[in-house]
């Protein structure tokens, strides 16, 4: 019995689509760790070229000066900041379950130091009790600053896989960063598309992925930076959890920051803390809010052709989906579905120009 070649070739294609999602559930549970080693390879890919221009023909050496770099300039600042965070956090939500910070208090201060009139005008279209918003609000922040500390406590829960993660990201890291060019090519050259396209994708992926981590981590980063050293000077407290606050916001256009540090600045106004609140503002105004005009065209050198507010959909999408890891790849899928579409409008254009 002979067997027809589309029967033959419709199996193979079979058996690599069930083949593909074998591989994927087996690695699922180190999926985030692949994820973050293979964008370390891209993103130090330059740092790794230094090292090796410099060792010639030792690769292994490069990637080990490439991996040591990342972990002393990277991953222990992660560690010590995020330890910081997580204790800042866990002490909050103490505070406020034994009643020493109770954010009706914050509001009546705020509230009490408005003018007269603005008072009676609350009064008059009926804000002025707010304290069903008091409630809400306090039960935020204590929501909140209590999932800090449940995803603190359900990584000390299992420090093994934590530590095993860890372990095959930085493995993986070494390889992608020794073998990356050579894996991408083969990975190109296995796609089932013209050879044209995938070469724009890939284009398209890689620029995505480091105008993403430079234009968006890193200018976070910095905002947050920044926020902390000035609640800091002014005397606020948890200045780290209020940074790493600000940094995770700075990924929102138009607020950014500023949706934490102008409830501070009215505050500390509020309250009677003058200089402070103008220190906050000015630094919010002309260092916080200025960081990301000057810092982004700088890092990111050009634009993603991503519309901001798919940016601001598919990164907070990205985010309820997969955690931090939903940052890089929200919007990559963005953009990896606008090439895709107009690399097909090009083609069905070109297809009547070319009859």
């Amino acid at each position: 019995m002979t067997v027809q070649p589309g029967l033959e070739r419709g199996g193979f294609l079979l058996f690599l689509l069930l083949v593909t999602v074998a591989l994927l559930v087996v690695v699922m549970p180190f999926l985030q760790p692949l994820l973050w080693a293979s964008l370390a390879a891209i993103m130090f890919q330059p740092l790794f070229r230094w090292f090796l221009a410099r060792l010639p023909g030792r690769a292994n050496q490069a990637a080990l000066g490439t991996l040591l770099v990342i972990t002393i300039a990277v991953i222990l600042p992660a560690f010590l900041i995020g330890s910081a965070v997580v204790n800042e956090a866990a002490g909050l939500v103490i505070a406020f379950q034994e009643g020493r910070i109770n954010v009706s208090d914050w509001f009546e201060q705020v509230f009490g130091a408005l003018p007269a009139n603005v008072r009676a005008s609350l009064d008059a279209q009926g804000w002025g009790d707010l304290g069903d918003l008091q409630l809400r609000a306090q039960g935020f922040l204590q929501d909140s600053l209590g999932l800090i500390a449940q995803q603190a406590i359900a990584i000390g829960g299992s420090v093994f896989g934590f530590v095993l993660a860890f372990g095959i990201g930085l493995y993986v890291s070494y390889f992608l960063l020794r073998d990356g060019r050579q894996i991408g090519e083969a990975v190109l050259s296995s796609l089932p598309f013209e050879r044209a396209i995938a070469d724009r994708l890939s284009t398209r992926f890689l620029g995505i992925v480091r105008a993403t981590i430079k234009g968006s981590v890193v200018v976070g980063l910095v905002q947050g930076a920044l926020g902390a050293i000035t609640f800091w000077i002014v005397g606020i407290p948890s200045v780290l959890l209020l940074g790493v606050i600000m940094a995770i916001a700075s990924l929102l256009p138009a607020i950014g920051p500023a949706i934490v540090w102008v409830p501070a600045a009215i505050y500390l106004l509020a309250t009677g803390a003058i200089w402070q609140g103008v220190v906050v503002i000015v630094s919010g105004v002309a260092l916080i809010g200025m960081a990301d005009n000057v810092l982004r065209p700088i890092l990111v050198g050009r634009d993603t052709g991503i519309p901001d507010w798919l940016i601001l959909v598919t990164t907070l999408g990205g985010i309820a989906l997969m955690g931090l890891s939903g940052i890089v790849v929200g919007p990559l899928v963005a953009g990896l579905f606008l090439a895709g579409w107009t690399i097909l409008r090009e083609q069905r254009e070109g297809a009547p120009a070319a009859a």
